[in-house]
Order: C-alpha cells, then structure tokens, then sequence
C-alpha cells in the first residue's frame, strides 16, 4: 500500500510571535548605591556639566590626646587629609538593521532593541563596579580612558598589573587583606600569600565573617559601617556563588534554630528562600558574577591556592569603599547616517566612573582601601 508523505516545503510552520530574551540579572550593588555619605558606593555627579575628573577629599579623625593644663601652643594636631581623584569615561553600544531584514522578520527582533541595551548597561555598570572592587590603587589616568573601547574602571585593573604592582598594594594594605582564615597567612608576597589558602581551612564560613569584620573594626584609618535606616549598623559582604555556597552550609544549623520567620509558608525561612545572610553584624550579599569573573577575568586565581586550588575573593565594605561619578546619566540615541531610511539603529550611551576609594597618608606613599577588606577563600568548583 502506497502512503502519501509531505514535501518538505509544505509541512506546516508556525512562528510565535513572543521572543526570549537571555537573563539578565539586575545590578545587585543597587542597594547599596546612593548619593549619601552612608552608601557603600557612593554616586557622584559633579561631571554633569562637563569635565574628565572630580576630587574626593578624604579627611582622617584627629588622634592626639590633647592636653591639659599645659601649654596648647605648638602642640596643635594637623589634620591628616586627601584628595583622590576619579576619572569619566564614555561607554556606548548601538543595533542596526535593514529595512530589507525588518520585513521579513516574523518577531520584530529589532523591536527589542532598547530592553537589551538597558541589560546591557546593567550588566556593563555591575562588572565595572566588581572590576573596581578587585583594582589596584593608582593615582595615574586610567590606562585606555579615551580610547575606542573606552576604561570607567579606575585604577590598575587585578588582571592587568604586574607582580610587583600586586605586592605593593598587598603590603600597602596588610591591614585589610586577608587571605583564609588566619592572619599569619599574610606574606608580603601575594602570589605566595594566595599559595597558603587550602581547601580545608580556608574556606568562606561564619568564623570567616567574624575575623574579616574585626579585621575591618581594627583597621587603620577605620572602615566605618553601613548604617541601615533604623539605626543599625553593619558591615556588607559581596561574595561570589562558591563562597557563598560555603557559608550557607556552615550557617545551616544558626538560620534554622535562629532566623525569625513566618509561621506559615516559606518565604522568610533561609533554609529554603535565597537571598542575603546577616551572621555578626555583617550582611553577606551573594554576586553570582564575582565567580565569573574569577573564571573568565581573574584568571591566575584558578590555580592560586595550595595544590593549585581555585581561590575567589570577598569584598568586606564600609562607609564610601567605592565611588561612582556621572558625567552622563544613559540616553537613548539613533543613527543619522541611515541610507535614506533604510537602516534603522538605535542605541545607548552614558559617561561615567566607578573606582575604589584610597586614602594616600600626609606623610608617606601608601595607597590604603579607604572602606574595605579584601578577603581571598578557597572557592572550589562544584564536582
């Protein structure tokens, strides 16, 4: 018996008309950034009506004792001050497409064009803030600032400086640096520093958060915390995925005997419910793309650790421990040169800086993080 099969060309196709669009995840430093003195990154728009550069003045607390009844006079204290400067750069991106592709688009692909630039400002504002993060202090230009491809990021990028650069902030910092869970640690090498972070010891869990935050509480000049709305205060932890993972498990058995929640449902029971830690005055927030970039930026932490484990850092912040400058809030903008209508292109472009703020002393070289301790953990991959 003959059976009749359809031709290619005839079998039914059907197009949706709905288009997904790849995840996108919101800048989860949001929070934490606003134009007040208590932000973690604090937002700046002095360059708003024009300029490349903008000085932060940093002024430390006076230390003398004073005196007494004795003579004041040539005894006074001077106060120990700063002025760091931040740098704008220009980033843009732009879509095209032909009007001859736009009619034979059954979706309208270019009709999306605006949500995957603002994704794409997003996502370009949070790397630059985890890129900053993780910089070297410079009082230089940023290398690249006016160039094609544009450099918001401020200071010398982790994956950009030399080994000597490394160890010179390494040392400039030793009292906000830790790497695992023990101070001695610390060596003024930072590639052997790295090289004593083990899989066993060394991992991110609650006594991990203790000693980076008395690290913080210790530090000279003081990283002063994050004061929420009614009065507390806290110290924020931004850690990555593998970090992180690490802590919930050694928080467990704390959130599920001591976290408040609801007596109904889920959504407020850690155990269950994703979202931040709060373990001894620290707010330990995760940032899925610190991994990333460890994996695709970061690169010489792959192998940093013993046995050429893979490390990953945590970011400790305070008051101020980075700075965001405007010069150009993001605008929408559209392509002139369009070949008698026939191309249509849409794009975005925003001038900005983001850096990590540093604090040089009156008397000597250093440059010191002003609001946070760099903690390096072992950060193993998932098997």
């Amino acid at each position: 018996m003959a059976t009749t099969s359809v031709d290619s060309n005839n079998k039914l196709i059907k197009f949706t008309g709905e288009i997904y669009r790849e995840f996108v995840r919101e800048n989860l430093f949001s929070p934490y950034m606003d134009t007040s003195l208590n932000a973690i990154i604090r937002v700046r728009e002095d360059l708003v009506d024009g300029g490349e550069q903008m000085n932060i003045p940093l002024v430390t607390k006076l230390g003398s004792k004073g005196v007494g009844t004795g003579t004041l006079v040539g005894n006074e204290e001077s106060i120990d001050n700063y002025g760091m400067r931040l740098w704008i750069d220009w980033a843009r991106n732009a879509v095209t497409m032909k009007k001859s592709d736009r009619h034979k688009d059954s979706a309208d692909v270019f009709g999306l064009v605006k949500p995957l630039l603002s994704d794409w400002g997003k996502e370009r504002q949070r790397d630059d803030i985890i890129g900053a993060f993780m910089s070297l202090p410079s009082e230089a230009i940023p290398v690249g600032l006016g160039s094609a491809a544009g450099q918001t990021v401020n200071g010398i990028p982790y994956e950009l400086a030399t080994a000597a650069q490394r160890n010179t902030w390494n040392a400039d910092n030793v009292d906000r640096v830790l790497y695992g869970n023990a101070i001695g640690n610390y060596n003024a090498t930072h590639a052997t520093a790295l090289a004593t972070v083990d899989t066993v010891n060394d991992t991110f869990i609650k006594s991990s958060v203790s000693l980076i935050k008395r690290m913080a509480e210790n530090a000279v000049p003081k990283i002063r915390p994050f004061k929420t709305a009614d009065g507390y205060e806290y110290y924020v932890c931004f850690a990555g995925s593998n970090t992180f993972r690490d802590l919930t498990a050694s928080l467990e058995t704390i959130n599920k005997d001591a976290r408040a929640r609801e007596q109904k449902g889920m959504e407020n029971n850690p155990i269950f419910q994703d979202g931040d830690l709060i373990y001894d005055g620290v707010i330990i927030r995760k940032v899925p793309e610190i991994g990333y970039f460890v994996t695709n930026i970061w690169t010489s932490l792959l192998t940093a650790g013993t046995t050429s484990n893979r490390v990953e850092p945590v970011f400790l912040c305070g008051q101020q421990a980075a700075c965001l400058g405007w010069g150009q809030r993001p605008r929408p903008t559209e392509r002139k040169e369009d070949d008698y209508g026939f191309i249509t292109g849409a794009g975005v472009e925003m001038a900005y800086g983001v850096a990590k703020m540093f604090k040089k002393p009156t008397a000597g070289t250093k440059l010191v993080q002003w609001g946070m301790v760099t903690g390096f953990f072992a950060g193993t991959a998932d098997g």
